[in-house]
């Protein structure tokens, strides 16, 4: 006895069994129950969502011998025909193989004798859009009054080629694609029925490879039954498909979450042995980051039928929501990147150590030789409370240095003033998104027992609760006291830390392009060549 695949095996034969498109099946059910059935119906969408399988049932429901009805009793001789493609009243054509308009005119001939059996005859014609333009202009009249016993259902991928004088005479419904929650509990329903034991994280990948469409999902378990013998795995699943398994997602979002990139490329290389495909493995990821920053924004809405919801929740108090939002962006932008690169793999380790190394919330306690470079850095930093260059700046502007360790103050330095703020903020704890926003801040005094600020308009934009509760915290461990604020958002009047940085920096440039113009080699070259000097290229080496 030959194999029946699964795709036909178990194609929905009423419309109780179809799964997902509650919103075509609604429309449909009620004309249907009320009597009020179109002559022509166009149902579009990607493969395999069950365009035809949604045809073939309208059929047997208009020639079920008990009646019109939504309910066909799938018993009577016309049910079980149309279910086994041989009813002569249901004409399907294949539009791709027949696009002449001679072909059409064929198929029209006909329409005007009653059926042989049925109550309609019922033209099931599939790609449709495929036809030629001939071949839609001899279709119109048949189509805008055909006789009472005839009913058109089409079936098409590309709703766009098709004339708009045939979609004005159709009524259209949009097939959606599957979620990977409708995909991988009906696979599992179909394993349970062919006995087949399987673990659900394994039906989960399946789901998520078919991309929306059930035939490309019973197709892959046609397909996975073969490769896993008896051992329907996720490991195995994953083997067939070339596609990480969700541990491995998991145990390099923690590695990442660390910010331990030595742990991180050694996962990177087991990638490569396992020969799985990057730019699949990147898509995993994202989809995991979204999961992450959803279970970071409120838990009720993070995939639930996912395989890793618990994992998620406890990856979401590990990462930051900044850091989640960088990385996404980064992986968007580095998905594009990969098909250009000559190495995939090497494109995607860049990928991921970018994530890392521009990541606001940085590590300073890995081991990691990259790492240590940047924590001596930021150590020299907090010592200097300003890199060297800055320093020297600073000093030479006649701005007071206030020499203080985080929740330490000076005698001579009891209060917050106007004066002060720029060089106090230099010294606060903060980093990312919160250092940048908060450096375009300006302290206004004491109003109501509450230390006044204002944020400049211009960074109203990302600014928020979260963020002002960072800068609060970062204020109270530096006085070593709790802190009353107060936070504006307006013009600003007084020059900012990001204000002062600016104008210092172009002070410098300025004196750094007048030594270069007055330089007499550069004046040689000038007058020499009748060259022009670009004062945008002037900057220091180490500034590129």
């Amino acid at each position: 006895m030959s194999y029946k695949v699964l795709a036909r095996k178990w194609r929905p034969t009423k419309f109780s069994e179809v799964v997902g498109q509650e919103h075509v099946l609604k429309s449909l059910i009620s004309a249907l129950d009320n009597d009020r059935v179109h002559h022509a119906y166009l149902l579009t969408g990607t493969r395999g969502v069950g365009k035809t399988t949604l045809a073939r049932i309208l059929a047997r429901c208009l020639n079920c011998e008990s009646g019109v009805g939504s309910e066909p009793c799938g018993q009577c001789s016309a049910c079980k025909e149309i279910e086994e493609g041989r009813y002569v009243d249901l004409i399907e054509v294949d539009a791709a193989s027949r696009t002449k308009v001679e072909d059409t005119r064929d198929l029209l001939d006909n329409v005007q004798y009653l059926p042989a059996r049925a109550r309609y005859k019922v033209y099931l014609i599939d790609e449709v859009h495929m036809l030629s333009t001939h071949s839609f202009n001899a279709l119109l009249k048949t189509l805008e009054e055909p006789p009472e016993h005839v009913k058109f259902l089409f079936a098409t991928t590309d709703p766009q080629k098709l004339p708009v004088t045939v979609l004005s005479r159709c009524l259209q419904f949009n097939l959606k694609n599957l979620a990977p929650a409708e995909i991988a509990d009906y696979l599992a329903e179909v394993l349970d029925k062919e006995s087949v034991e399987f673990e659900k994280k394994a039906v989960w990948q399946l789901a998520i490879a078919a991309n929306g469409s059930m035939r490309d999902g019973l197709t892959l378990t046609d397909q996975a039954i073969a490769h896993c013998n008896d051992k329907f795995t996720e490991q195995n699943v994953s083997e067939m498909l070339g596609v990480p398994t969700s541990e491995q997602i998991v145990v390099l979002l923690g590695a990442m979450a660390r910010r331990n990139i030595k742990e991180v490329l050694l996962i990177i290389q087991k990638i490569e042995e396992k020969s799985v495909d990057y730019i699949n493995y990147l898509d995993n990821l994202l989809a995991a980051f979204h999961q992450i920053m959803l279970a970071q924004v409120d838990g009720e809405f993070i995939n639930k039928n996912g395989v890793n919801a618990s994992e998620f929740k406890e990856l979401a108090k590990l990462f930051s929501a900044e850091d989640v939002q960088l990385y996404y962006q980064f992986g968007l932008k580095g998905r594009n990147e990969m098909s250009m690169a000559s190495s995939v793999r090497s494109a995607f380790e860049m990928l991921i150590l970018r994530m890392l190394l521009f990541s606001p919330a940085y590590s300073e306690s890995s081991e990691d030789p990259v790492e240590d470079s940047v924590n001596q850095k930021k150590k020299i930093t907090s010592e200097a409370a300003c890199s060297p260059d800055e320093s020297e700046q600073l000093v030479g502007a006649g701005v007071t240095s206030i020499p203080l360790a985080s929740g330490q103050r000076s005698a001579d330095n009891q209060s917050l003033s106007v004066e002060t703020w720029n060089d106090i903020f230099l010294r606060l704890n903060l980093s990312g998104v919160a250092q940048k926003v908060f450096a375009n801040v300006e302290y206004r005094g004491v109003e109501d027992e509450k230390e006044v600020f204002c944020l400049d308009r211009s960074q109203s934009a990302i600014y928020n609760d979260d963020l002002l509760e960072k800068f609060k915290n970062a204020l109270q461990d530096f006085f070593g006291y709790e802190v009353y604020l107060e936070m504006l958002v307006s013009e600003v009047k007084n020059e900012t830390p990001a204000g002062l940085k600016k104008r210092l920096a172009d002070e410098a440039n300025a004196l750094r392009v007048a030594s270069y113009e007055s330089d007499h080699n550069v004046q040689d070259l000038v007058n020499k060549f009748s060259g022009v000097v670009l004062k945008d290229s002037i900057v220091k080496i180490r500034d590129r």
